[in-house]
């Protein structure tokens, strides 16, 4: 079981447009794949027509029956989606106070990597899209994965909040003692703008060791698609970001990228 986590320390840079697309190009390669929502918001789980406000099951009750030292409910928890063989563990509004609740608590940041391992062997791919805060949810879900993906919107704040999962990354590999594989993705891409061109060559020169090199553009057809609740590839299979998202795909699925080392994660930051 493979299990990708997308997360960068700033909102709106295209982490839930990764994890919906990524997984539902996997799910077309007769892939079974699972997507988590750990983010408070719940965007992905909006994406598919169900309500963080209002939903009875959510990931929430994983860390909750963790908590209260029951069994794992994780299969009670998980929903169908409009992509077939791809399954959704959905969010709920109240992970925001989640931090609150657990602090203190010992073994709290391995909640989800002990629960996935009881599924290794049914889903083939496991995506994690994380909020944009450092907590506990996305400590679990550092913790839990094999390849961490940090989109960036090319424009200059968000390459700031690179920089602060870039040392949230450190700080994992530091505790932790292993490395960690990982993936700088740039998205939101305009071509027609200077701003978007400049941040992309600042990401060229200051990341290139762990750039991918290719973009995610700019593309209505993600809106019009998350509106849809499809993914973006079942409606809209020619369009420029879909043809992106299949590159992405081919370089985590073929690349040969290495792990990398916590000395390397302070030199792409110099």
């Amino acid at each position: 079981m493979e299990i990708w986590t997308i997360a960068n320390q700033k909102g709106g840079v295209g982490k839930t447009t990764t994890a919906v697309n990524l997984g539902g190009m996997l799910a077309d390669l007769d892939r079974r794949v699972l997507l988590i929502d750990l983010d408070p918001h719940g965007s992905m789980t909006s994406y598919f027509g169900f309500d963080p406000d209002s939903i009875e099951e959510s990931v929430y009750d994983l860390f909750h029956a963790d908590l209260v030292n029951k069994r794992s409910p994780l299969a009670a928890l998980l929903r169908h989606t409009s992509v077939g063989g791809m399954d959704l563990l959905p969010a709920c509004t109240a992970l925001v106070s989640l931090d609150r609740r657990i602090a203190g608590r010992d073994g709290m940041g391995l909640v989800l990597r002990n629960a996935l391992a009881k599924y290794d062997g049914y889903y083939q791919h496991v995506i994690i899209d994380c909020p944009p805060t450092l907590g506990i949810l996305m400590i679990n879900a550092l913790a839990a994965c094999q390849k961490l993906l940090i989109p960036v919107q090319t424009e200059f704040l968000a390459i700031k909040g690179l920089e602060r999962m870039l040392n949230t990354l450190k700080m994992i590999i530091m505790s932790g003692k292993h490395s960690l594989d990982y993936l700088v993705v740039p998205t939101m891409f305009d071509v027609r703008t200077r701003a978007s061109k400049l941040a992309l060559d600042s990401l060229q020169k200051n990341y290139h060791e762990r750039l991918w090199p290719d973009v995610i553009p700019i593309d209505t057809r993600f809106r019009e698609s998350s509106r849809m609740g499809r993914v973006t590839h079942q409606v809209f299979p020619n369009s420029r970001g879909v043809e992106a998202y299949s590159r992405l795909l081919h370089t985590l699925l073929l690349g040969d990228q290495q792990p990398c080392s916590r000395n390397e994660v302070s030199r792409c930051q110099t």
